[in-house]
């Protein structure tokens, strides 16, 4: 008796190639923690009514990862970082110096963030030092002063000629009748996430003057960062925040030793008193994550002989 043989139907084939040796051996230890992790923050995630975005650029190896990446968000003060940029690039250029003087006019004078708006008297301050109390107490009569310096059109020029182009100064700082006209500054977290990185890796203008920039930020007050809350004091964190209301935002390099990476989140039509604790959450799960990869073998033990170590 002949007996033909039947050709199995394709969707056996494939369950069966996915059990196969060949499919287990493709991914790696650390692949598949990679999933877990990102699974973890997506539940995150998922739970606030907020629209949230998220990118993180491990800094050994330019690997990233994103959620709503590409959405353009409201940024805040952390627009404050491309104008801190363009400062730097137009000092490079002579068009100025950083101890260059400048005058605090009546129209530049503004409410907000900063110390500026409640000195009785005129005041000058160089320019380097108007960066500084941009930076790190987001004022925003020094931001406005630098702005009128700068132009916003120079800022969004070069942003767009680094391949930022969603990255925009749409108005100065408090402009409300701006902003309700739907002018706001505005960027992506992938955006964001680029501009943290090329600093970091010393890429704009010059290594010398991209760490002159994160020097400038590097002092702030953690205290101001919803990102270090969830970091050991101990590892050093470059941030700029942002918030309006139903927004927030944070741009920040984390500077773990043995794993470095950029984190940017960006929230918007946020709901008072929910989920408030988002940047938090997903912060402590990715600085639980570096930790692993920059102390373990490829086959996960640890280097460091202490146990995993818990975020605060």
């Amino acid at each position: 008796m002949l007996i033909l043989y039947k050709k199995p139907p394709v969707i056996f084939l494939l369950f069966l190639s996915l059990f196969s040796p060949a499919a287990f051996a493709q991914q790696s230890f650390k692949d598949i923690l990679k999933m877990k992790t990102e699974k973890q923050i997506r539940s995150i995630i998922d739970s606030s009514p907020a629209i949230t975005g998220l990118m993180v650029i491990d800094l050994t190896n330019g690997e990233s990862s994103g959620i709503n990446e590409d959405l353009v968000f409201p940024t805040a003060s952390a627009i404050k970082v491309s104008i801190l940029m363009e400062v730097f690039r137009q000092a490079s250029a002579k068009k100025f110096a950083l101890t260059d003087m400048r005058t605090i006019e009546p129209r530049n004078i503004v409410g907000g963030s900063g110390v500026l708006k409640d000195l009785p008297d005129p005041v000058s301050l160089s320019i380097r030092n108007l960066c500084v109390l941009m930076m790190l107490l987001s004022d925003n009569t020094a931001t406005n002063t630098i702005l009128e310096l700068v132009t916003l059109k120079s800022v969004n020029t070069t942003m767009q000629s680094l391949g930022f182009n969603n990255t925009r100064v749409q108005r100065k700082m408090m402009d409300m009748a701006a902003a309700g006209r739907g002018e706001e500054n505005i960027s992506s977290p992938s955006e964001a996430a680029g501009i943290m990185q090329l600093l970091f890796k010393g890429n704009f203008i010059s290594k010398t003057m991209s760490a002159d920039i994160l020097s400038l930020m590097s002092g702030k007050d953690r205290e101001d960062s919803r990102i270090a809350k969830s970091i050991p004091a101990s590892v050093p964190i470059i941030f700029k925040p942002g918030s309006l209301t139903g927004v927030s935002t944070e741009w920040a390099v984390v500077n773990l030793k043995e794993r470095p990476y950029v984190v940017v989140m960006m929230e918007n039509f946020k709901v008072e008193g929910k989920a408030t604790d988002i940047m938090e959450k997903v912060s402590g799960v990715l600085y639980q994550y570096f930790w692993r990869l920059g102390n373990a073998t490829k086959y996960g033990s640890y280097i460091d002989p202490k146990m995993i170590q818990p975020y605060p």
